[in-house]
């Protein structure tokens, strides 16, 4: 069967033989066979990219997955759109469910917002439009000035928990942060359960030690700032003593700044907002990578009563020793969808399972290719999904 159907080809970017499973997936849904194109690294480790059908005036589709080497990976979709750029192509449309670098989606400290570069590179390279799935953040579509349809997989994990966990009904949905909150109580909503909320943990994950400007350093001697001035600690968090220091005429501003900036700041103890004793616990986010502050939810819901733990997310990078940690803790199964390829995972912890979500990027395909609303694949879904 031709690759082509009515002016659709489809491609898969990505060199890695265990990464193009979710590509064939996708054609055999939509009745065509995956378009012909070499993709691989020469010697010296540059991606050479080889068309071999034409693509004149047609609507091309990338499918890429991340795999282990992220940066070849990208060089693999950038090189291919633009040679479908070059070689005429009427539509590039770029299908990458997992969005790379989109925890890099936020200033810190003295780096960059690697996900707008990413955007702009893709858009520059000649991409027009972009299928993606549960951005970390949903401001990354305004990166683009391209359209972005950012599906989501709740309804393929909320389908997994109703057909595969027999007693939820007795389960509460669980949020490891307050950061997670919204997308908790949109899954507990349309599963009509409760909610529980892990207040405390995991707050400098990717906040106050990433974000250097909210988190002071450890209260120094002052004496070492102004040596003419002897501060005791008990007064740098005294109201009248930092007014006094203020208009005081023989002392810099620099140590009245001082005084307040070297504050600790406390961390809130641990502690889990609603019920979870008895019951089944499943903690919903989208990104499980490095493991450790699921591993500690887990363990403060088993000291809270909690029975079985279930993790459920969008994507499974699992990079690491993420497999190996998974197995030997207290959480009882790891459900991801295959937007990343992860049957190394699984292989060394049979905890993960993995949901198909082949099903709905096919039907993206299919609409956008035929000019149809997009509308039907958003509905029932939660805006904090």
């Amino acid at each position: 069967m031709s690759a082509a159907k009515g002016g659709l080809v489809i491609f898969t970017a990505n060199s890695n033989p265990s990464s193009r499973e979710l590509g064939r997936r996708i054609a055999e849904r939509l009745g065509v066979e995956l378009g012909k194109v070499q993709v691989y690294q020469e010697a010296n480790r540059e991606t050479r990219v080889q068309i071999e059908e034409s693509v004149r005036s047609k609507d091309v589709f990338i499918i890429q997955t991340v795999c282990k080497d992220v940066n070849t990976t990208i060089m693999e979709l950038l090189i291919m759109v633009y040679a479908c750029r070059t070689s005429c192509a009427r539509n590039i449309i770029g299908v990458i469910p997992y969005f790379p670098y989109s925890k890099q989606c936020k200033m810190r400290k003295r780096g960059s917002i690697v996900s707008k570069l990413l955007a702009s590179m893709m858009c520059k390279a000649g991409l027009t439009h972009l299928i993606t799935m549960d951005l970390h953040q949903k401001e990354i579509q305004g990166f683009f000035n391209i359209p972005v349809d950012n599906l989501r997989a709740s309804p393929f994990l909320l389908q997994y928990i109703q057909e595969e966990i027999p007693d939820y009904r007795n389960a509460v949905i669980v949020a490891k942060s307050p950061a997670s909150a919204k997308r908790a109580q949109s899954f507990a909503e349309r599963l009509r359960l409760g909610i529980a909320v892990i207040h405390g943990e995991a707050q400098d994950a990717e906040s106050d030690l990433v974000d250097g400007r909210h988190s002071p350093p450890t209260v120094k001697n002052i004496g070492a700032i102004h040596p003419s001035l002897e501060i005791p600690c008990e007064h740098l968090i005294s109201a009248k003593f930092l007014c006094v220091l203020f208009f005081s005429p023989t002392i810099p501003y620099s140590v009245f700044f001082s005084c307040i900036v070297l504050i600790p700041k406390e961390k809130p103890p641990i502690t889990v907002v609603g019920d979870v004793g008895g019951r089944i616990a499943i903690i919903v986010d989208d990104i499980i990578d490095d493991v450790d502050s699921f591993l500690a939810a887990a363990e403060t819901l088993k000291e809270r009563g909690a029975y079985k733990i279930f993790v459920m997310a969008t994507h499974g990078i699992l990079s690491s020793d993420a497999p190996q940690l998974i197995e030997e803790s207290a959480i009882d199964e790891v459900v991801v969808t295959n937007t990343i390829p992860h049957e190394i995972q699984k292989l060394q912890c049979p905890k993960i399972k993995t949901v198909d979500i082949s099903m709905i990027l096919s039907e993206a395909i299919r609409r956008i290719h035929n000019g149809e609303s997009m509308s039907y694949l958003f509905r029932n879904i939660g805006m904090d999904d």
